[in-house]
């Protein structure tokens, strides 16, 4: 059976709090020592704003959540409900990138195709508003994955001593 996307809605959040916790704690350990895991739930997770704007999807694998993410016109980087310095101004597509946001994958759905029809679906949607690029910030176990998706490094920096890369890509005209 295909992988099926929607738009998320408020009656996902429970569901999607579970896959978050989940792919943080499975999958960011062989890439994080289990402190840095544990501290990567203070500033990872739902941002229930991206279900409002209506640029957050989930994806469903037999009707059960296989994964989610989505993508931003506003300025916040990355983080959850819970994360300080969040910033709701919105971007300008003519000068800013549109950033892709709170990809989990189920642990059980890695490698299926999840996270790249995420990524397809944000691109589609961001270059449909006017956006000419996208930028995320990404785990170190995503890496792999936005870099096969044309994801270039920016910088590296840490949040709370857990590592990140900023990434870019063009958004093409295709």
């Amino acid at each position: 059976m295909p992988l099926l996307h929607r738009l998320a809605v408020p009656a996902d959040e429970p569901s999607l709090v579970h896959v978050m916790t989940l792919a943080i704690d499975r999958l960011q350990s062989g890439f994080l020592t289990p402190e840095q895991v544990k501290t990567s739930h203070g500033f990872m997770g739902l941002d229930s704003r991206l279900i409002a704007d209506g640029t957050y999807f989930v994806i469903e694998d037999r009707g059960e959540i296989a994964g989610c993410g989505g993508w931003s016109r506003r300025a916040t980087a990355y983080g959850g409900d819970h994360s300080a310095g969040r910033d709701d101004r919105l971007l300008d597509p003519a000068a800013e990138a549109a950033r892709v946001r709170a990809m989990y994958t189920h642990p059980d759905h890695v490698r299926k195709g999840v996270g790249t029809m995420i990524l397809s679906l944000c691109e589609a949607a961001a270059r449909a508003e006017g956006f000419a690029a996208l930028e995320l910030s990404a785990t170190m176990a995503g890496v792999p994955l936005y870099r096969s998706f044309g994801f270039a490094d920016v910088r590296a920096f840490e949040d709370s001593g857990v590592p990140l890369i900023l990434m870019r890509k063009p958004i093409s005209d295709s």
